[in-house]
């Protein structure tokens, strides 16, 4: 496998929230670096990059409420990566790479968090289980469009529970903080549909390896286990007060840290501390590798 698509919230819950991991796993590469990254080499095109803007999701409204890449936007990049993969190693190799590549999907959990249920920019329009056929829609025809492209390997991630997150139950647990569970069944339902889409696709287009890969259920356990991975804080984050920061907020000027942060399931009040993406990964990729080939 010579390349890594990831189509990556990185504001959102998923495992793969961090490119690093997945590529060091299978013994690819150390990082996976970003394709828009100006120091990327031409050898590191042959052996993987990553396309993903944090922030985006399936909803196309949910990029533009914060100005990053869409997904159409990451398919005309990767058309381009295809012409600048043909100029190093001839069509013959790019053709053959691209085809035995694998390529990862995630995105869903702004959607979700963010443009449905925060900003509630779609509660208007959508109900839940017309927002979540909006979602699953979008992911199909994404996939479909990778497929023409040449991708023949693609994993999507179902989104996490969502609801669990620091900031979620600050924002909609109540004055316990418990996990919100109105966008965990949100989550739950748009799983569901992806599940049932891909498997649909794998139907109509048999050469291709359509893969759900669960993280909801291992997520959701080490959120209510931690001590089970070595863990001792899931419903705060290090940062500061763990409840809201997340991201810039979160940074020498305007935040203390925890004394230890190996005892946090989450750095901020939204994304897993490098620990828990070390405990979820190796099991994850285990479970779905052979199901590509």
């Amino acid at each position: 496998m010579s390349l890594w698509f990831l189509v990556l919230n990185l504001d959102e819950q998923s495992l793969l929230s961090r490119a690093l991991f997945p590529a060091s796993e299978l013994g690819i590469k150390d990082t996976l670096p970003a394709y828009l990254d100006p120091t990327v080499l031409p050898q590191d095109l042959i052996t993987g990059v990553s396309f993903a803007s944090g922030g985006s999701g399936f909803d196309p409204l949910t990029p533009k409420l914060v100005s990053v890449l869409s997904l159409s936007d990451q398919l005309e990049y990767l058309k381009e990566y295809i012409g600048k993969l043909k100029a190093i190693i001839g069509e013959e190799n790019t053709t053959f790479t691209i085809t035995n590549s694998l390529f990862l999907v995630v995105a869903g959990s702004d959607d979700i968090a963010n443009t449905y249920f925060t900003l509630r920019v779609r509660e208007l329009e959508y109900d839940v289980p017309a927002y979540t056929d909006l979602m699953a829609n979008s992911a199909s025809s994404f996939v479909q469009e990778l497929y023409k492209l040449g991708a023949r390997r693609i994993g999507v991630f179902s989104a996490p529970p969502i609801g669990c997150v620091p900031s979620q139950r600050t924002l909609a647990g109540g004055a316990e903080r418990e996990c919100a569970e109105n966008l965990n069944e949100a989550a739950k339902l748009f799983n569901s549909k992806l599940s049932k889409k891909l498997d649909s696709l794998a139907s109509s287009l048999p050469s291709g390896k359509f893969v759900y890969m669960e993280i909801y259920n291992p997520i959701l356990d080490l959120i209510q286990n931690p001590q089970k991975y070595g863990f001792q804080v899931a419903d705060k984050g290090c940062c500061g007060t763990g409840t809201l920061e997340v991201s810039i907020l979160c940074n020498q000027y305007t935040s203390e840290t925890c004394e230890n942060v190996s005892d946090y399931v989450f750095w901020d009040s939204y994304h897993p501390t490098e620990g828990a993406y070390k405990a979820l990964v190796p099991p994850i990729i285990g479970k779905y590798l052979t199901k590509f080939f």
